[in-house]
């Protein structure tokens, strides 16, 4: 989340964009730590489905928001008058 909020606030599409890219990569570290704490039994397999079913929603919302970015012409606050 603050990834996410520190890029919007730099005000250019561009450095968004990153910002989210970088979450998204955060986004498949946990899925990693989940499978570590799955498989040394810290969770149980429901918390874990969970958990990474909702990790794995947000890569995809991730995903759709970087597409969209990318394919609109809104450049950002950074360039409003430029």
């Amino acid at each position: 989340m603050d990834n996410i909020a520190e890029g919007f606030e730099r005000g250019s599409k561009y450095e968004f964009i990153n910002s989210l890219t970088i979450s998204k990569g955060e986004t498949g570290e946990l899925k990693s730590q989940l499978y570590r704490c799955f498989d040394n039994k810290y969770i149980s397999k429901e918390s874990f489905d969970e958990l990474y079913n909702l990790a794995d929603e947000i890569t995809k919302m991730l995903t759709g928001f970087i597409s969209y970015l990318n394919k609109s012409k809104i450049r950002g606050q950074k360039f409003k008058n430029r």
